[in-house]
């Protein structure tokens, strides 16, 4: 209600998530003092009565308030100015040919699965399908408080070791896929683009799509003139919506490319630099000749290979995140 609140609608929206962000941390814990008050009262009173009956109810909901503080501690390690945004998350093939194209489709499906949790959305922004099987690479937009906070985690470079599908000798072969990580940049304040600093080219979408796709020129290519940066989306029927993805993309690159040049000042007053690009691996996950998925910064590994291929990623999620601090 301050006057002059609105006059920036870019700010003013900045300052809406920040109060939703706080309003949401306040109705947690009010949440939380509620279950205990209640648990509470309901101890005493079972204890007065002599009740026996009552306690798998009091141990299931003192559990629940347990699981609910060790989620929130695991969240006080989010405090960058970027974890509570969502998240753009790409995904590149690697050496190993047509296994590597798989394998960027598995860790999609992958992403794709654990983002099947309430009050998170995922979008498949742009996708490059490999010529015999898999992708080159996807983009993929993950809505949700913290989503960038929890994907962090992510990036890096994954290696898949496993029986080869597409060897006719069925001989076991090593594959690398490249997950990058973005916070999502829409209506960011800090981000300027000019409509004279962008050139559009438009083109056929290529890969599956049926017949409209392959024939209309709805696909998007935006190059951003000052920095080099291109971007492309090609997964709607719609120039439109292409473009809008497109945009997105671009913002969100930006907003990394504003952040590693503050990366460099630091690290510059810091007196080192830590380069953090394509090179060792920070998770494997073989299949062949045992079961195991190993991360190397956390040294976590589980035998339930299934089960993380399947989006089951939370226990990797949370030791990267105490492993940081």
């Amino acid at each position: 209600m301050a006057p002059g609140f609105w006059d920036s609608p870019q700010q003013a929206q900045k300052d809406m998530r920040y109060l939703a962000g706080l309003k949401a941390t306040v109705e947690l814990w009010q949440e939380i003092q509620m279950q205990n008050t209640s648990l509470l009262d309901l101890v005493e009173l079972a204890s007065e009565e002599g009740e026996t009956s009552l306690e798998d109810q009091l141990t299931k909901e003192a559990d629940q308030i347990a699981q609910t503080l060790a989620n929130e501690e695991v969240n006080l390690t989010l405090s960058g100015p970027y974890d509570d945004r969502g998240a753009i998350v790409s995904i590149y093939s690697g050496a190993g040919g047509v296994d590597s194209q798989d394998w960027a489709q598995m860790l999609l499906r992958m992403y794709t699965r654990w983002a099947e949790r309430p009050h998170v959305k995922a979008q498949l922004l742009d996708v490059s399908y490999g010529d015999e099987a898999g992708i080159k690479s996807a983009t993929l937009e993950i809505v949700g408080r913290y989503v960038y906070g929890y994907m962090m985690a992510e990036k890096g470079v994954h290696r898949l070791v496993r029986l080869s599908p597409f060897d006719s000798n069925h001989l076991r072969h090593t594959s690398f896929a490249m997950v990058e990580v973005l916070p999502v940049a829409e209506d960011d304040p800090d981000i300027l683009i000019r409509t004279e600093d962008l050139k559009m080219d438009v083109f056929r979408s290529s890969g599956p799509g049926g017949q409209n796709v392959q024939k209309v020129a709805s696909a998007v290519r935006i190059t951003h003139l000052p920095t080099g940066i291109v971007v492309a989306c090609q997964t709607e029927r719609s120039q439109y919506q292409n473009r809008e993805y497109a945009m997105k993309i671009l913002r969100a690159r930006l907003l990394e490319r504003a952040l590693e040049e503050r990366a460099k000042e630091v690290a510059v007053l810091k007196g080192k630099h830590v380069s953090v690009e394509w090179g060792n691996q920070i998770r494997s996950y073989v299949l062949h000749p045992y079961q195991m998925v190993k991360d190397h910064r956390t040294n976590l590994e589980t035998s339930d290979t299934e089960g993380v291929l399947a989006g089951q990623l939370e226990e990797f999620i949370k030791a990267y995140l105490l492993w940081k601090v």
